[in-house]
């Protein structure tokens, strides 16, 4: 058996349609409502809107990716408890909506960080990419965060001064821009000091009080997720360390092993995101594709070249630092012992995760990582690559 093989859609305002998601060869979709307020209840005629909408084009709403989790949760602030009644409720009303996956983050502030959405890759196409002197030069000289400079070494903050004085006032825009930048859907990117009184309210949160605050959190939702048939999928940090003094809590194997056991259901699970596990090179992919086998709930396939001094880049699905085909390997054994011992989550949904922009999509605008052509590349290589390890399974047990 395969891979339910996805592809995440934000929604009528995508510019790639159902319609062609449906020639990509993926069945899922992998989409939320974004037009929901973070905080408010998605309440069951919205839900069952979006997934006729998805159905009518012959695909089934396969994940959701995500049920933002609000910031007062994870600061336990304000009115995080109303917060997380409500989304209790939006997890029990997808349940009886027949929506079983919801993927989700508890990363402070920014769900990611580039520092450049549009590099230009060896072969013409462009790509996603973090270079971490440039971050720094955004940190320290754009930002101006109080005490940012020890947050690096000295070699970087001085490669950060040397490129920030080389940038033209455009190119500083660029850079702030581009590290502000919202999520495709809803989230609306910051405006620069909106961004440094937000990064305030979290002083006084280390990786330890993050940690306890998530830890409440899954003890309040779990057991309501497990009742509704619900698996819930929270996804690494991207990238997997610190940055702008923000708290970590799900950068590492250790760390993951930690949170799918401070509550003990198959509806407490992971996303396996490659890329983002990928981006620190003391990450080993393979390692934490075969201990975290059991809890892993959905999976993102990309690839990143990372140099170990916490620059990367998006490179092609099968090349870069992760070895994709022994990770696959992992989860096909993985998905076998599953539906061999009856397992009623057998299915593992995937998804090929971000994608170069190239070929015709280069004259489209899309959002980042997001483009329909890189991304199908993407799923065409995964598919073959899985349909491989299959077969040659397949032979070695009948021979």
């Amino acid at each position: 058996m395969a891979m339910e093989q996805t592809w995440r859609w934000y929604g009528p305002n995508d510019p790639i349609s159902l319609a062609e998601i449906k020639q990509t060869g993926a069945t899922g979709i992998v989409t939320a409502l974004h037009h929901v307020p973070n905080g408010e209840v998605w309440s069951v005629s919205e839900i069952m809107k979006r997934k006729a909408e998805i159905e009518l084009a012959g695909l089934r709403w396969s994940v959701v990716e995500s049920v933002p989790v609000h910031e007062d949760i994870k600061k336990q602030k304000g009115n995080y408890k109303a917060y997380i009644e409500n989304y209790k409720q939006s997890v029990a009303n997808l349940g009886s909506c027949g929506i079983d996956t919801v993927c989700y983050n508890f990363m402070p502030v920014l769900d990611w960080s580039r520092t450049e959405v549009d590099w230009l890759f060896a072969d013409g196409s462009r790509a996603l990419r973090f270079e971490i002197k440039a971050f720094a030069a955004f940190d320290v000289y754009i930002l101006k965060r109080k005490n940012a400079g020890q947050s690096y070494s000295p070699k970087v903050l001085a490669e950060a001064k040397v490129y920030f004085e080389s940038l033209s006032d455009a190119g500083k825009q660029k850079l702030s821009d581009t590290i502000l930048l919202g999520l495709p859907g809803s989230e609306e990117k910051y405006e620069l000091n909106r961004f440094a009184e937000v990064l305030k309210e979290y002083e006084g949160i280390d990786a330890d009080t993050l940690k306890a605050h998530l830890k409440y959190f899954l003890s309040e939702i779990i057991p309501i997720a497990e009742k509704a048939g619900v698996r819930m999928a929270i996804h690494p940090d991207d990238p997997p360390f610190s940055l702008l003094g923000l708290p970590r809590v799900v950068s590492t194997l250790d760390d993951a092993k930690e949170i799918v056991e401070t509550v003990d259901s198959p509806s407490n699970g992971i996303t396996l995101c490659t890329g983002s596990f990928g981006a620190g090179h003391f990450n080993n992919l393979v390692e934490i594709a075969e201990k975290l086998a059991h809890r892993i709930n959905f999976i993102h396939l990309r690839n990143v070249a990372n140099d170990g001094d916490g620059n990367f880049f998006e490179d092609n699905h099968l090349d870069g630092s992760t070895d994709m085909y022994s990770v696959i390997k992992v989860l096909t054994l993985e998905e076998n012992r599953r539906l061999a011992a009856g397992r009623t989550d057998a299915r593992m949904p995937m998804r090929p995760d971000h994608g170069h922009q190239m070929l015709d999509d280069l004259k489209k605008k899309s959002y980042p990582g997001y483009s329909l052509i890189g991304r199908m590349r993407g799923l065409a290589e995964l598919r073959g690559l899985e349909m491989g390890i299959i077969r040659s399974l397949e032979d070695k047990h009948t021979n």
